[in-house]
């Protein structure tokens, strides 16, 4: 498969291999992306055993510069999602 897997596609393979309606499939898919979102909302690290770790953390505010005006400014605080790859996944996709 070439290119980007969407959720679509994602809800399609799930179909194909369940005894399920794909309206039922397509809900759980969106449930199961719900519940991602609450626990990297609410500062949690998700980890998936054999996949990878999920973490947010706190950009301190820093200086910057307008480009067009060369301006100095400076950029707020934000948060930042950071995805880690588990070992055992990090392996399978350097064996290639």
């Amino acid at each position: 498969m070439a290119g980007t897997l969407t959720k679509a596609d994602l809800v399609d393979k799930i179909y194909e291999k369940s005894d399920r309606k794909r309206s039922e499939v397509k809900a759980q898919v969106e449930h199961l992306l719900l519940l991602i979102k609450k626990a990297i909302k609410k500062d949690h690290a998700l980890l998936v055993s054999g996949f990878g770790k999920f973490e947010t953390y706190e950009k301190k505010p820093r200086k910057g510069r307008n480009p067009q005006t060369s301006e100095s400014i400076t950029l707020p605080g934000r948060k930042v999602v950071v995805f880690r790859l588990s070992r055992k996944l990090r392996a399978e996709i350097n064996q290639q």
